[in-house]
Protein backbone atom coordinates (compact mmCIF):
# COMPACT_ATOMS: atom_id res chain seq x y z
CA UNK A 1 0.00 0.00 0.00
CA UNK A 2 2.75 2.50 0.44
CA UNK A 3 3.60 2.56 -3.61
CA UNK A 4 -0.02 3.86 -3.48
CA UNK A 5 0.12 6.97 -1.14
CA UNK A 6 1.78 10.18 -1.50
CA UNK A 7 5.24 10.40 0.48
CA UNK A 8 8.47 12.86 0.99
CA UNK A 9 10.02 11.82 -2.54
CA UNK A 10 6.94 13.28 -4.44
CA UNK A 11 8.73 16.56 -3.00
CA UNK A 12 12.27 16.05 -4.62
CA UNK A 13 11.63 17.63 -8.27
CA UNK A 14 10.09 21.02 -6.87
CA UNK A 15 13.33 21.71 -5.23
CA UNK A 16 14.79 22.57 -8.61
CA UNK A 17 11.48 23.20 -10.59
CA UNK A 18 9.03 25.52 -8.08
CA UNK A 19 9.71 28.41 -10.48
CA UNK A 20 8.54 26.80 -13.36
CA UNK A 21 5.71 24.94 -11.73
CA UNK A 22 4.47 28.36 -10.43
CA UNK A 23 4.21 29.53 -13.80
CA UNK A 24 2.67 26.43 -15.54
CA UNK A 25 0.34 25.60 -12.98
CA UNK A 26 -0.98 29.63 -13.48
CA UNK A 27 -1.03 29.23 -17.34
CA UNK A 28 -3.15 26.09 -16.71
CA UNK A 29 -5.74 27.72 -14.55
CA UNK A 30 -5.77 30.12 -16.45
CA UNK A 31 -6.76 28.05 -19.98
CA UNK A 32 -8.98 26.01 -17.48
CA UNK A 33 -11.01 28.55 -16.70
CA UNK A 34 -13.41 28.49 -19.05
CA UNK A 35 -13.45 25.03 -19.64
CA UNK A 36 -14.48 24.06 -16.04
CA UNK A 37 -17.54 26.62 -16.66
CA UNK A 38 -18.17 24.92 -19.83
CA UNK A 39 -18.04 21.05 -19.08
CA UNK A 40 -20.47 21.70 -15.94
CA UNK A 41 -22.57 24.00 -17.76
CA UNK A 42 -23.20 21.23 -20.44
CA UNK A 43 -23.34 18.23 -18.20
CA UNK A 44 -26.64 20.23 -16.44
CA UNK A 45 -25.01 20.60 -13.57
CA UNK A 46 -23.93 24.57 -13.65
CA UNK A 47 -20.37 26.24 -14.34
CA UNK A 48 -20.15 26.71 -10.33
CA UNK A 49 -20.21 22.51 -10.60
CA UNK A 50 -17.49 22.74 -12.93
CA UNK A 51 -14.87 25.20 -11.10
CA UNK A 52 -15.18 23.24 -7.60
CA UNK A 53 -14.61 19.85 -10.00
CA UNK A 54 -11.50 21.50 -11.19
CA UNK A 55 -10.20 23.03 -7.70
CA UNK A 56 -11.26 19.91 -5.20
CA UNK A 57 -10.40 17.41 -7.62
CA UNK A 58 -7.52 19.18 -9.61
CA UNK A 59 -5.89 19.44 -6.07
CA UNK A 60 -6.28 16.14 -4.68
CA UNK A 61 -5.60 14.39 -7.53
CA UNK A 62 -2.21 16.31 -8.00
CA UNK A 63 -1.27 14.95 -4.01
CA UNK A 64 -2.49 11.33 -4.09
CA UNK A 65 -2.02 10.59 -7.83
CA UNK A 66 0.73 8.62 -9.84
CA UNK A 67 1.71 11.34 -12.48
CA UNK A 68 4.04 14.03 -11.75
CA UNK A 69 2.23 16.48 -14.44
CA UNK A 70 -1.33 15.51 -14.49
CA UNK A 71 -4.34 18.32 -14.51
CA UNK A 72 -7.17 16.67 -13.63
CA UNK A 73 -10.58 18.50 -13.58
CA UNK A 74 -14.13 17.83 -15.62
CA UNK A 75 -14.02 16.81 -18.79
CA UNK A 76 -15.78 16.30 -22.32
CA UNK A 77 -15.96 12.49 -21.72
CA UNK A 78 -17.87 12.80 -18.17
CA UNK A 79 -20.01 15.56 -19.20
CA UNK A 80 -21.73 12.86 -21.82
CA UNK A 81 -22.04 10.24 -19.14
CA UNK A 82 -23.60 12.73 -16.43
CA UNK A 83 -26.22 14.88 -18.73
CA UNK A 84 -28.29 11.75 -19.00
CA UNK A 85 -27.92 11.05 -15.17
CA UNK A 86 -28.72 14.60 -14.40
CA UNK A 87 -31.81 14.50 -16.60
CA UNK A 88 -32.92 11.37 -15.08
CA UNK A 89 -32.22 11.69 -11.60
CA UNK A 90 -31.35 15.42 -10.72
CA UNK A 91 -27.91 17.03 -9.69
CA UNK A 92 -27.98 15.52 -6.40
CA UNK A 93 -27.39 12.03 -7.69
CA UNK A 94 -24.16 13.46 -9.68
CA UNK A 95 -22.23 13.27 -5.84
CA UNK A 96 -23.47 9.87 -5.50
CA UNK A 97 -22.46 8.91 -9.03
CA UNK A 98 -19.29 10.54 -8.35
CA UNK A 99 -18.53 8.69 -4.76
CA UNK A 100 -19.13 5.52 -6.00
CA UNK A 101 -17.49 5.60 -9.04
CA UNK A 102 -14.25 7.28 -7.41
CA UNK A 103 -14.56 3.95 -4.66
CA UNK A 104 -14.50 1.78 -7.49
CA UNK A 105 -11.43 3.64 -9.26
CA UNK A 106 -9.53 3.32 -6.11
CA UNK A 107 -10.34 -0.40 -5.82
CA UNK A 108 -9.12 -1.10 -9.11
CA UNK A 109 -6.08 0.92 -8.10
CA UNK A 110 -5.40 -1.41 -4.93
CA UNK A 111 -6.08 -4.32 -7.06
CA UNK A 112 -3.37 -3.18 -9.15
CA UNK A 113 -5.58 -2.91 -12.53
CA UNK A 114 -3.94 0.21 -13.96
CA UNK A 115 -1.62 -1.37 -16.32
CA UNK A 116 -4.49 -3.48 -17.76
CA UNK A 117 -7.09 -0.98 -18.03
CA UNK A 118 -4.75 1.13 -20.16
CA UNK A 119 -5.01 -1.76 -22.72
CA UNK A 120 -7.32 -0.51 -25.25
CA UNK A 121 -7.19 -0.63 -29.10
CA UNK A 122 -5.82 2.49 -30.84
CA UNK A 123 -9.33 2.57 -32.98
CA UNK A 124 -11.45 2.39 -30.18
CA UNK A 125 -9.57 5.32 -28.62
CA UNK A 126 -9.86 7.60 -31.89
CA UNK A 127 -13.47 5.92 -32.11
CA UNK A 128 -15.15 7.51 -29.16
CA UNK A 129 -12.63 10.56 -28.62
CA UNK A 130 -14.96 11.52 -32.28
CA UNK A 131 -17.94 10.34 -31.22
CA UNK A 132 -17.43 12.51 -27.75
CA UNK A 133 -16.81 15.17 -29.93
CA UNK A 134 -19.94 14.81 -31.89
CA UNK A 135 -22.13 14.45 -28.75
CA UNK A 136 -20.43 17.16 -27.09
CA UNK A 137 -20.99 19.38 -29.70
CA UNK A 138 -24.81 18.58 -30.24
CA UNK A 139 -25.20 19.37 -26.35
CA UNK A 140 -24.12 23.19 -27.08
CA UNK A 141 -27.44 23.41 -29.80
CA UNK A 142 -29.77 24.80 -26.97
CA UNK A 143 -27.24 27.51 -25.40
CA UNK A 144 -26.57 28.09 -29.28
CA UNK A 145 -30.12 28.85 -30.12
CA UNK A 146 -31.12 30.58 -26.76
CA UNK A 147 -33.55 27.81 -25.74
CA UNK A 148 -33.22 26.68 -22.14
CA UNK A 149 -35.47 23.69 -20.04
CA UNK A 150 -35.49 20.91 -22.70
CA UNK A 151 -36.59 17.46 -22.36
CA UNK A 152 -35.33 14.51 -23.98
CA UNK A 153 -33.71 11.15 -23.13
CA UNK A 154 -30.79 11.45 -25.43
CA UNK A 155 -29.07 14.15 -26.92
CA UNK A 156 -30.06 13.71 -30.14
CA UNK A 157 -33.44 14.01 -28.84
CA UNK A 158 -32.78 17.28 -26.76
CA UNK A 159 -30.42 19.31 -29.81
CA UNK A 160 -34.12 18.16 -32.32
CA UNK A 161 -36.52 19.49 -29.89
CA UNK A 162 -34.09 22.90 -29.27
CA UNK A 163 -34.39 23.60 -32.79
CA UNK A 164 -37.96 22.81 -33.00
CA UNK A 165 -38.21 25.50 -29.82
CA UNK A 166 -36.06 27.91 -30.90
CA UNK A 167 -36.72 31.74 -32.56
CA UNK A 168 -34.89 33.57 -35.04
CA UNK A 169 -34.77 36.82 -32.48
CA UNK A 170 -33.15 34.91 -29.67
CA UNK A 171 -30.83 32.45 -31.75
CA UNK A 172 -29.28 35.08 -34.15
CA UNK A 173 -27.88 36.95 -30.77
CA UNK A 174 -26.98 33.51 -28.82
CA UNK A 175 -25.20 32.27 -32.61
CA UNK A 176 -23.50 35.47 -32.85
CA UNK A 177 -22.12 35.14 -29.59
CA UNK A 178 -20.59 31.92 -30.08
CA UNK A 179 -19.24 32.43 -33.45
CA UNK A 180 -17.85 35.85 -32.37
CA UNK A 181 -15.98 33.67 -29.39
CA UNK A 182 -15.19 30.63 -31.61
CA UNK A 183 -13.16 33.04 -34.60
CA UNK A 184 -11.53 34.80 -31.69
CA UNK A 185 -9.95 31.63 -30.45
CA UNK A 186 -9.24 30.42 -34.05
CA UNK A 187 -7.38 33.20 -35.14
CA UNK A 188 -5.40 33.41 -31.63
CA UNK A 189 -4.58 29.81 -32.23
CA UNK A 190 -2.84 30.83 -35.22
CA UNK A 191 -1.09 33.59 -35.01
CA UNK A 192 -0.36 33.87 -31.35
CA UNK A 193 -0.85 29.92 -30.19
CA UNK A 194 0.73 30.57 -26.39
CA UNK A 195 -1.87 33.16 -25.24
CA UNK A 196 -4.79 31.39 -23.67
CA UNK A 197 -7.09 32.11 -26.48
CA UNK A 198 -10.58 30.41 -24.95
CA UNK A 199 -10.06 32.99 -22.05
CA UNK A 200 -9.44 36.18 -23.90
CA UNK A 201 -12.41 35.21 -26.54
CA UNK A 202 -14.66 35.25 -23.88
CA UNK A 203 -13.23 38.11 -22.16
CA UNK A 204 -13.84 39.93 -25.75
CA UNK A 205 -17.57 38.67 -26.06
CA UNK A 206 -18.48 39.52 -22.75
CA UNK A 207 -17.06 43.18 -23.10
CA UNK A 208 -18.97 43.38 -26.29
CA UNK A 209 -22.38 41.75 -25.11
CA UNK A 210 -22.24 44.51 -21.99
CA UNK A 211 -21.94 47.41 -23.56
CA UNK A 212 -23.62 46.36 -26.85
CA UNK A 213 -26.49 45.41 -24.52
CA UNK A 214 -27.26 41.98 -25.90
CA UNK A 215 -29.87 39.59 -24.83
CA UNK A 216 -28.03 36.81 -24.14
CA UNK A 217 -28.59 34.53 -20.81
CA UNK A 218 -25.60 34.83 -18.78
CA UNK A 219 -24.17 32.47 -16.49
CA UNK A 220 -25.69 34.07 -13.67
CA UNK A 221 -24.52 34.35 -9.62
CA UNK A 222 -21.60 31.83 -8.43
CA UNK A 223 -20.70 31.17 -5.14
CA UNK A 224 -18.18 33.65 -3.66
CA UNK A 225 -16.49 30.31 -1.81
CA UNK A 226 -16.25 26.65 -1.83
CA UNK A 227 -19.61 24.49 -0.46
CA UNK A 228 -19.15 22.61 2.67
CA UNK A 229 -19.35 18.99 1.81
CA UNK A 230 -22.11 16.98 1.87
CA UNK A 231 -24.08 13.84 1.04
CA UNK A 232 -27.72 14.05 -0.54
CA UNK A 233 -30.25 11.98 1.01
CA UNK A 234 -30.85 9.01 -1.42
CA UNK A 235 -33.22 6.10 -1.10
CA UNK A 236 -32.09 1.95 -2.14
CA UNK A 237 -33.87 1.89 -4.69
CA UNK A 238 -32.40 5.22 -7.00
CA UNK A 239 -28.71 3.77 -5.01
CA UNK A 240 -29.24 0.91 -7.53
CA UNK A 241 -30.51 2.79 -10.19
CA UNK A 242 -26.91 4.52 -9.93
CA UNK A 243 -24.97 1.45 -9.84
CA UNK A 244 -24.30 0.95 -13.35
CA UNK A 245 -23.65 5.09 -14.36
CA UNK A 246 -21.68 4.79 -11.39
CA UNK A 247 -19.37 1.97 -12.55
CA UNK A 248 -19.55 4.15 -16.47
CA UNK A 249 -18.06 6.32 -14.54
CA UNK A 250 -15.42 4.09 -13.45
CA UNK A 251 -14.29 2.90 -15.71
CA UNK A 252 -14.15 6.20 -18.00
CA UNK A 253 -12.17 8.20 -15.22
CA UNK A 254 -9.57 5.10 -15.41
CA UNK A 255 -9.32 4.79 -19.04
CA UNK A 256 -8.95 8.65 -19.40
CA UNK A 257 -6.96 9.50 -16.91
CA UNK A 258 -4.23 6.64 -17.55
CA UNK A 259 -4.29 7.57 -21.23
CA UNK A 260 -3.96 10.93 -20.45
CA UNK A 261 -0.98 10.49 -18.10
CA UNK A 262 1.02 7.86 -20.75
CA UNK A 263 0.68 11.14 -23.04
CA UNK A 264 1.89 12.98 -20.51
CA UNK A 265 4.98 10.92 -19.75
CA UNK A 266 5.76 11.23 -23.70
CA UNK A 267 5.98 14.64 -23.93
CA UNK A 268 8.95 15.35 -21.58
CA UNK A 269 10.83 13.62 -18.61
CA UNK A 270 8.50 14.15 -15.55
CA UNK A 271 9.22 11.12 -13.60
CA UNK A 272 7.86 7.75 -14.12
CA UNK A 273 4.12 6.90 -14.18
CA UNK A 274 3.18 4.62 -11.28
CA UNK A 275 -0.83 3.54 -13.00
CA UNK A 276 -1.80 2.04 -10.07
CA UNK A 277 -1.33 5.19 -7.00
CA UNK A 278 -2.81 7.09 -10.06
CA UNK A 279 -6.14 5.37 -10.15
CA UNK A 280 -6.09 5.61 -6.29
CA UNK A 281 -5.52 9.28 -6.93
CA UNK A 282 -8.71 9.78 -9.40
CA UNK A 283 -10.90 8.05 -7.10
CA UNK A 284 -9.98 9.98 -4.11
CA UNK A 285 -10.66 12.99 -6.38
CA UNK A 286 -13.83 12.21 -7.92
CA UNK A 287 -14.69 11.62 -4.43
CA UNK A 288 -13.60 14.91 -3.22
CA UNK A 289 -15.55 16.82 -5.65
CA UNK A 290 -18.65 14.58 -5.22
CA UNK A 291 -18.51 15.92 -1.29
CA UNK A 292 -18.22 19.08 -2.30
CA UNK A 293 -20.78 19.31 -5.03
CA UNK A 294 -18.85 18.87 -7.85
CA UNK A 295 -18.86 16.39 -10.67
CA UNK A 296 -16.54 13.26 -10.93
CA UNK A 297 -12.83 13.86 -12.19
CA UNK A 298 -10.58 12.71 -14.93
CA UNK A 299 -6.70 13.35 -15.89
CA UNK A 300 -7.44 16.34 -18.72
CA UNK A 301 -5.27 15.65 -21.79
CA UNK A 302 -5.16 19.05 -22.94
CA UNK A 303 -4.95 21.26 -20.01
CA UNK A 304 -1.76 18.11 -19.10
CA UNK A 305 -0.63 18.76 -22.60
CA UNK A 306 -0.18 22.44 -21.20
CA UNK A 307 1.29 21.82 -18.33
CA UNK A 308 4.30 19.93 -19.64
CA UNK A 309 4.68 22.27 -22.43
CA UNK A 310 4.65 24.87 -19.94
CA UNK A 311 7.83 23.53 -18.24
CA UNK A 312 6.03 21.67 -15.21
CA UNK A 313 8.03 18.95 -13.58
CA UNK A 314 6.35 18.39 -10.31
CA UNK A 315 2.79 18.03 -8.69
CA UNK A 316 3.01 21.39 -7.59
CA UNK A 317 2.22 22.78 -11.10
CA UNK A 318 -1.37 20.99 -10.78
CA UNK A 319 -1.73 22.10 -7.47
CA UNK A 320 -1.10 25.89 -8.72
CA UNK A 321 -3.49 25.31 -10.93
CA UNK A 322 -6.33 24.38 -8.42
CA UNK A 323 -5.71 27.32 -5.78
CA UNK A 324 -5.86 29.81 -9.14
CA UNK A 325 -9.19 28.67 -10.03
CA UNK A 326 -9.87 29.10 -6.31
CA UNK A 327 -8.56 32.54 -6.35
CA UNK A 328 -10.67 33.06 -8.93
CA UNK A 329 -14.10 31.99 -7.04
CA UNK A 330 -13.24 34.26 -4.04
CA UNK A 331 -12.43 37.45 -5.86
CA UNK A 332 -13.83 37.44 -9.02
CA UNK A 333 -17.29 35.42 -9.42
CA UNK A 334 -19.16 38.49 -10.00
CA UNK A 335 -17.70 39.43 -13.50
CA UNK A 336 -17.47 35.81 -14.14
CA UNK A 337 -21.42 35.50 -13.80
CA UNK A 338 -21.48 37.44 -16.60
CA UNK A 339 -20.41 35.32 -18.94
CA UNK A 340 -22.98 34.62 -21.94
CA UNK A 341 -23.80 30.73 -21.85
CA UNK A 342 -23.37 30.75 -25.62
CA UNK A 343 -20.07 32.22 -25.35
CA UNK A 344 -18.94 28.49 -23.45
CA UNK A 345 -20.75 26.89 -26.35
CA UNK A 346 -18.40 28.69 -28.70
CA UNK A 347 -15.36 27.23 -26.79
CA UNK A 348 -16.85 24.09 -26.48
CA UNK A 349 -17.60 23.77 -30.10
CA UNK A 350 -13.82 25.07 -30.76
CA UNK A 351 -12.84 22.14 -28.18
CA UNK A 352 -14.75 19.40 -30.45
CA UNK A 353 -12.93 20.74 -33.69
CA UNK A 354 -9.64 20.33 -31.98
CA UNK A 355 -11.02 16.62 -30.03
CA UNK A 356 -11.14 15.10 -33.94
CA UNK A 357 -7.41 13.46 -35.26
CA UNK A 358 -8.34 14.14 -39.37
CA UNK A 359 -5.19 12.33 -39.59
CA UNK A 360 -6.06 9.51 -37.70
CA UNK A 361 -8.77 8.71 -39.40
CA UNK A 362 -7.29 9.22 -42.94
CA UNK A 363 -4.41 6.62 -42.09
CA UNK A 364 -6.82 4.31 -40.62
CA UNK A 365 -8.98 4.34 -44.19
CA UNK A 366 -5.74 3.63 -45.99
CA UNK A 367 -3.83 1.39 -43.92
CA UNK A 368 -6.38 -1.03 -42.33
CA UNK A 369 -9.87 -1.27 -43.20
CA UNK A 370 -10.53 -3.22 -39.74
CA UNK A 371 -9.20 -0.59 -37.87
CA UNK A 372 -11.02 1.72 -39.76
CA UNK A 373 -14.19 -0.43 -39.52
CA UNK A 374 -13.81 -0.31 -35.47
CA UNK A 375 -13.42 3.48 -35.26
CA UNK A 376 -16.50 4.35 -37.11
CA UNK A 377 -18.41 1.65 -35.31
CA UNK A 378 -17.08 2.97 -32.01
CA UNK A 379 -18.04 6.30 -33.21
CA UNK A 380 -21.21 5.53 -34.28
CA UNK A 381 -22.58 3.73 -30.80
CA UNK A 382 -21.02 6.71 -28.55
CA UNK A 383 -23.40 8.87 -30.61
CA UNK A 384 -26.50 6.34 -30.54
CA UNK A 385 -26.38 4.66 -26.65
CA UNK A 386 -23.12 6.12 -24.59
CA UNK A 387 -19.16 5.72 -24.10
CA UNK A 388 -19.04 2.65 -22.06
CA UNK A 389 -21.16 0.69 -24.84
CA UNK A 390 -19.06 2.04 -27.40
CA UNK A 391 -16.18 1.19 -25.45
CA UNK A 392 -17.14 -2.16 -24.78
CA UNK A 393 -18.57 -3.14 -28.25
CA UNK A 394 -15.52 -1.36 -29.77
CA UNK A 395 -12.88 -3.67 -27.53
CA UNK A 396 -14.75 -7.06 -28.31
CA UNK A 397 -14.88 -6.01 -32.17
CA UNK A 398 -10.99 -5.40 -32.65
CA UNK A 399 -10.53 -8.28 -30.60
CA UNK A 400 -12.63 -10.67 -33.17
CA UNK A 401 -10.54 -9.04 -35.45
CA UNK A 402 -7.27 -9.94 -34.01
CA UNK A 403 -8.30 -13.82 -33.47
CA UNK A 404 -9.04 -13.67 -37.00
CA UNK A 405 -5.76 -12.17 -37.61
CA UNK A 406 -4.08 -15.19 -36.02
CA UNK A 407 -6.15 -17.68 -36.57
CA UNK A 408 -5.52 -17.12 -40.11
CA UNK A 409 -1.35 -17.04 -39.66
CA UNK A 410 -2.06 -20.30 -37.77
CA UNK A 411 -1.56 -23.33 -39.94
CA UNK A 412 -0.17 -27.21 -40.17
CA UNK A 413 2.18 -27.60 -43.24
CA UNK A 414 3.43 -30.53 -44.52
CA UNK A 415 7.13 -30.79 -45.47
CA UNK A 416 9.59 -33.50 -46.85
CA UNK A 417 11.67 -35.11 -44.78
CA UNK A 418 15.12 -33.26 -44.70
CA UNK A 419 18.25 -35.16 -46.61
CA UNK A 420 18.23 -38.16 -48.74
CA UNK A 421 14.90 -40.44 -48.81
CA UNK A 422 14.61 -43.88 -48.24
CA UNK A 423 12.47 -46.11 -48.40
CA UNK A 424 8.62 -46.07 -46.96
CA UNK A 425 9.70 -42.68 -46.22
CA UNK A 426 5.99 -41.73 -47.66
CA UNK A 427 4.83 -43.51 -44.80
CA UNK A 428 5.66 -40.50 -42.26
CA UNK A 429 3.86 -37.35 -42.65
CA UNK A 430 6.26 -34.34 -41.15
CA UNK A 431 3.62 -31.07 -40.03
CA UNK A 432 5.42 -28.28 -39.01
CA UNK A 433 2.62 -26.10 -36.95
CA UNK A 434 2.95 -21.98 -37.08
CA UNK A 435 1.24 -19.45 -35.46
CA UNK A 436 -0.83 -19.95 -32.35
CA UNK A 437 -3.04 -23.09 -31.43
CA UNK A 438 -5.92 -21.29 -29.82
CA UNK A 439 -9.42 -21.69 -29.50
CA UNK A 440 -10.14 -19.83 -32.59
CA UNK A 441 -7.64 -22.23 -34.81
CA UNK A 442 -7.61 -25.62 -32.85
CA UNK A 443 -10.19 -27.28 -34.97
CA UNK A 444 -8.24 -25.50 -38.30
CA UNK A 445 -5.11 -26.89 -37.27
CA UNK A 446 -6.99 -30.68 -36.67
CA UNK A 447 -8.53 -30.81 -39.39
CA UNK A 448 -5.36 -30.14 -41.78
CA UNK A 449 -3.19 -32.63 -39.91
CA UNK A 450 -6.23 -35.54 -39.67
CA UNK A 451 -6.72 -35.22 -43.41
CA UNK A 452 -3.72 -36.77 -44.00
CA UNK A 453 -4.12 -40.13 -45.75
CA UNK A 454 -1.85 -43.70 -46.43
CA UNK A 455 0.22 -43.26 -43.50
CA UNK A 456 1.88 -45.06 -40.46
CA UNK A 457 3.71 -42.29 -38.56
CA UNK A 458 3.56 -38.13 -37.84
CA UNK A 459 5.56 -35.71 -36.57
CA UNK A 460 4.13 -32.94 -35.35
CA UNK A 461 6.81 -30.08 -34.93
CA UNK A 462 5.65 -28.01 -32.52
CA UNK A 463 9.17 -25.68 -31.85
CA UNK A 464 7.47 -22.82 -34.29
CA UNK A 465 4.14 -22.68 -32.27
CA UNK A 466 4.16 -19.46 -30.73
CA UNK A 467 1.33 -19.95 -28.39
CA UNK A 468 -0.40 -22.78 -26.75
CA UNK A 469 -3.76 -22.31 -24.86
CA UNK A 470 -5.82 -24.91 -22.83
CA UNK A 471 -8.40 -25.85 -26.08
CA UNK A 472 -5.36 -25.93 -28.31
CA UNK A 473 -3.98 -28.27 -26.12
CA UNK A 474 -7.22 -30.36 -25.76
CA UNK A 475 -7.95 -30.57 -29.52
CA UNK A 476 -4.38 -31.68 -30.00
CA UNK A 477 -4.79 -34.12 -27.32
CA UNK A 478 -8.08 -35.50 -29.25
CA UNK A 479 -5.91 -35.40 -32.58
CA UNK A 480 -3.04 -37.70 -30.92
CA UNK A 481 -5.55 -40.31 -29.57
CA UNK A 482 -7.55 -40.23 -32.97
CA UNK A 483 -4.54 -40.74 -35.02
CA UNK A 484 -3.13 -43.90 -32.58
CA UNK A 485 -6.84 -45.74 -33.12
CA UNK A 486 -6.44 -45.01 -36.65
CA UNK A 487 -3.10 -47.00 -36.27
CA UNK A 488 -1.17 -43.80 -36.84
CA UNK A 489 1.78 -43.58 -34.51
CA UNK A 490 2.47 -39.80 -33.51
CA UNK A 491 5.85 -38.15 -32.41
CA UNK A 492 5.79 -34.38 -31.10
CA UNK A 493 8.89 -32.71 -31.70
CA UNK A 494 10.34 -29.61 -30.28
CA UNK A 495 7.11 -29.03 -27.52
CA UNK A 496 8.39 -25.61 -25.47
CA UNK A 497 9.32 -25.49 -22.08
CA UNK A 498 7.06 -22.66 -22.07
CA UNK A 499 4.22 -24.91 -22.82
CA UNK A 500 5.43 -28.35 -21.59
CA UNK A 501 2.98 -27.84 -18.56
CA UNK A 502 0.15 -27.21 -19.97
CA UNK A 503 0.46 -29.89 -22.54
CA UNK A 504 1.31 -32.35 -20.15
CA UNK A 505 -1.71 -31.17 -17.60
CA UNK A 506 -4.40 -30.71 -20.64
CA UNK A 507 -3.35 -34.58 -21.91
CA UNK A 508 -1.33 -34.29 -24.96
CA UNK A 509 1.66 -36.30 -23.64
CA UNK A 510 -0.41 -38.95 -22.26
CA UNK A 511 -2.51 -39.56 -25.26
CA UNK A 512 1.02 -40.70 -27.26
CA UNK A 513 1.21 -44.30 -27.24
CA UNK A 514 4.69 -43.71 -25.35
CA UNK A 515 6.37 -41.07 -23.37
CA UNK A 516 9.82 -41.88 -25.45
CA UNK A 517 7.43 -39.95 -29.07
CA UNK A 518 7.69 -36.71 -27.09
CA UNK A 519 11.90 -36.01 -28.60
CA UNK A 520 13.28 -33.00 -28.64
CA UNK A 521 15.16 -32.87 -31.84
CA UNK A 522 14.18 -33.39 -35.47
CA UNK A 523 16.87 -35.86 -36.73
CA UNK A 524 15.59 -38.51 -33.28
CA UNK A 525 12.48 -37.80 -34.30
CA UNK A 526 12.66 -38.97 -38.16
CA UNK A 527 15.25 -41.76 -36.75
CA UNK A 528 12.40 -42.94 -34.62
CA UNK A 529 10.06 -42.57 -37.55
CA UNK A 530 11.78 -44.27 -39.77
CA UNK A 531 12.04 -47.62 -37.51
CA UNK A 532 8.09 -47.83 -36.81
CA UNK A 533 8.00 -47.72 -40.83
CA UNK A 534 10.62 -50.72 -41.19
CA UNK A 535 8.80 -52.81 -38.69
CA UNK A 536 5.61 -52.49 -40.15
CA UNK A 537 7.06 -53.37 -43.91
CA UNK A 538 8.36 -56.53 -42.06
Amino acid sequence: MRSLLPSLTDLRPVRHSWKTDIVAGVTVGIVALPLALAFGASAGLGPAAGLVTAIVAGFLAAVFGGSNVQVSGPTGAMVVVLAPVVASHGTGAVTVVAILGGLLVVAGGILRLGRFIAMVPWPVIEGFTFGIAIVIALQQVPALLGVHDLEGTTTLNVAWNAVERSTWDQASITLLVAGLVAAVMVLIQWRAPRLPASLIAIAAVTLLTEFADLAAPRIGALPGTLPLPSLPEIDAATLRELLGPAVAVALLAAIESLLSAKVAAGLADTGELNPDRELVGQGIASIGSGLFGGMPATGAIARTAVNVTAGARSRLAAAVHALVLLLIVTTASGLVGRIPLAALAGVLLVVCARMVDREAAIMLARVSRSGLLVFAITAIVTVVFDLIVAIQIGIAIAAVLVLRSLASTTRAEREPLPGDPEPGDERIALFRLDGSAFFGAADKLADQIAAARDIDVVILRMSHLTMLDTTGARRLAELITTLERRGVTVIVKGLQERHRSLASGIGVLDALRDRAHAVDDLATAIEHARSHVRRRVL
